[in-house]
């Protein structure tokens, strides 16, 4: 629920507040911006799975971002596109991401179904005795 909100205030926030990114900062802000969804996605399917940590999702979220800029720098500095190594990546975790999610989500309502059967089994077969 905490997630929803937060995406719903930073949406709010991104609707009224008129704020500009400068042209020679656009490629270092969407890579940067690709790596923060990429590591919000992976924070999320780690919490689904029980195994989310706070210093992995933060080092995680701060060392691809500075991946990313680093690679758009790089890349501007040779003339070769070097950022489109990072959407690339990233991309492809994203997707790999929510796959994850997606099947953690419709496994874990079969596991409780599956419980939920058992206890019924269980509990009808106590009552016999």
């Amino acid at each position: 629920m905490l997630e929803l909100i937060g995406l719903l205030a930073g949406v709010v926030m991104g609707i009224l507040v008129p704020w500009t990114i400068p042209s020679q900062y656009s490629l270092y802000v969407a890579a940067g911006l690709l790596a923060a969804l990429d590591s919000a996605l992976g924070g999320y399917c780690a919490r689904i799975k029980g195994e989310f940590h706070l210093s992995v999702f933060l080092s995680g979220t701060i060392g691809n971002a500075a991946i990313a800029a680093f690679l758009t720098w790089l890349g501007q500095k040779l003339g070769i596109p070097l950022y489109l190594a990072a959407v690339v990546v990233f991309g492809t975790r994203m997707f790999q991401n929510f796959a994850k999610i997606r099947r953690e989500l419709l496994t874990s309502k079969q596991k409780r179904d599956t419980i939920n059967q058992l206890d019924i089994v269980s509990s009808q077969q106590e009552d016999q005795r």
